[in-house]
Parts: structure tokens; sequence; C-alpha cells
């Protein structure tokens, strides 16, 4: 059994990928396998993974299929993922060389469920430390952790346990595996270290902005059937609310604005409002916003239909 399978799925990375499988190659943690999954590329990617895999046949595990998009992709790989844990990485990002090791011997030594580092966001001028918070607890894991796969090493046995999935023909697909794997977390380490680069290209999914941006209330509402189905929704309700509030008025809310069709635009901040304001009329009396000092949480409280849009106009002009 390899100790770490990576999967990386792969699609029209041309310009990227040589660069992501050398490090993965070159980790200083010998006993790993990567399974690269083509997922229905039309560029040359193809030819540089086979061209890598004839160098490192031991090390790379090369798997084809029909585009499916980055979720069915993944799930296709841990299909096939032997190892005692498994990681993520996307064919555009690349990792440090003793990324891997360090993360095993933390999931070694602590008997980790999931071991977590920092990253960089890299930039084509600049690079910049994404340092997260340490948390404890699943309730506090829920509330604080980043919902990136490929910056965590995962126990294959607790995926097999939970038997979540990234869900296909979605966007944020991190958001509905994270939150919904966050219950059978026991133990969480840390790797107090940056070693994921994280690349910002243009016309990736993630920097690109349209009708599906309000896709994040689909997920959202996957992770709260799925706790609701499992009977433990009371459990976590003020972090649910919390989150789904949070993603609808930051995070999303950004992304919402850089949507180039201004009707598109209006419609969808629109319904953003209605709909948080409808599954959750009473967020303003949130214990996590309420109690806990933040400049989000400062922002969060300011919200209103008159303040949401102003920021709307405001925000859309210097976006």
């Amino acid at each position: 059994m390899p100790k770490v399978s990576v999967i990386v799925p792969v699609y029209n990375v041309e310009n990227y990928i040589e660069k992501c499988l050398k490090t993965l190659v070159e980790q200083t943690l010998e006993d790993i396998e990567i399974i690269v999954v083509n997922d229905g590329s039309t560029d040359h990617s193809k030819e540089i993974i086979q061209n890598m895999k004839n160098k490192y046949p031991n090390k790379i595990i090369y798997l084809e299929k029909e585009n499916g998009g980055l979720s069915d992709a993944r799930n296709y790989g841990m299909s096939y993922a032997k190892g005692e844990y498994i990681a993520f990485l996307d064919g555009d990002d690349y990792i440090k060389k003793d990324m891997y090791q360090k993360m095993y011997e933390i999931a070694k030594k602590e008997n980790s469920d999931m071991v977590e580092c920092d990253f960089y966001w890299e930039y084509p001028d600049k690079q910049k430390k994404d340092i997260g918070e340490l948390y404890q607890g699943k309730q506090e894991t829920l509330e604080k952790i980043r919902v990136v796969a490929w910056n965590k090493l995962i126990k294959k046995e607790v995926l097999n346990r939970a038997k979540v999935t990234f869900p296909k023909g979605y966007r944020y697909e991190d958001v509905e595996f994270t939150y919904k794997l966050i219950p059978y977390l026991e133990k969480v380490s840390f790797l107090k270290e940056p070693c994921v680069y994280y690349v910002q290209r243009k016309g990736s999914i993630s920097n690109s902005q349209n009708e599906r941006t309000k896709e994040i209330f689909n997920v959202l509402d996957h992770v709260i059937n799925h706790y609701q189905e499992k009977g433990i929704y009371e459990e976590y309700q003020v972090q649910l609310e919390y989150v789904y509030v949070r993603y609808a008025f930051c995070s999303s809310f950004l992304r919402m604005l850089k949507i180039e069709d201004k009707e598109i635009r209006k419609k969808v901040l629109k319904e953003t409002w209605e709909n948080v304001n409808q599954k959750f009329p009473n967020w303003k009396k949130n214990e996590i916003l309420k109690t806990k000092k933040s400049g989000k949480n400062l922002y969060l409280k300011t919200l209103n239909p008159i303040t949401f849009k102003i920021y709307s106009k405001l925000f859309s002009k210097i976006k």
C-alpha cells in the first residue's frame, strides 16, 4: 500500500502540467502514487503526461476519460487510489518537494484523519501567503476551515467511511466535499508552512464569473440536506447558518460583482439577498456573528436591503 495517493485532474493545462508533475515525482516521500486523470483534454496535455509517465513508470498512473468536469475527474481518480492517505492537486498548481513527507509524518505522529497546510496565491507578478487559523473540534472546523481540497492530506479509511464525493456538474465542488466530510474528522492536524502554489490564471473556472456563480447556493443546500439526512443538523445549525451567510455576502458576493452582463449581475444579486433571507430569516442573530469580532462580521452586521444595494453598486464600480 502506498503511503500517499495524489489525484491530479487534468483538462487543457499544457502550459502547467509538466511543472505540476515534476514537483510530484520529485517528492522526498518516495512511497507515493500519482494518479493523473486526463478529463478529455483537447490540447497537448496528454502527450506531456505520457512523456512524464515514460520517465517515471513506477510513480505515475495515467487514466483517461471523456470530459466530465473537475469533480468527475477527482471522483474517478479516487476509485483507483490505493494509498493510506489521499491528496488532491490540480494540474495547473505545484507544490514544495517535501510537502507530502512533512504532512505524512505529522499524520502518523498525531494519528490524524486530516492534515492541512498553508499555501501561496501565485499571480503573474507576485505571491501572497495564505495562513489559515488553527481550529479544533468539528463545529469550529466547520466555521474556520479553508474549503480547498488541494492543501489537505486525508486518511483513505475516513473517506471510505464517509462516502463523500465531489458534486458533478457544479462549481464550488470543494465547498460541498469539505463540509460533508467534517463530521467524520476526529483529529485534524496542521503543517504551518505554505507548501502549495495556487496558480491564478486568466480564464480558469475560479476566475470566470457568470450566472453559474450562484451555484454556491446549490452546493450549500446539498450540505444542509446532508446534515439533515444524517440527523446532525441541529448540532451544527449555528455554523451552517454562519457559513451560508458568509459565502453569500462575502466571497461569492465579490464574485457576483465580476459578472460582466449587467442584467444577469443584477438578477443574481437580487436572488442572493432573497435566498439568504428566506432560508435564514433571523441570520442577524447568529451567535458567531454576534459574539466573534472580525472585519468580516462587522461588515455583515451592517447589511440590510438598502446597504446591500449600496455595496452592490459601490463595489461593482471598483471591482
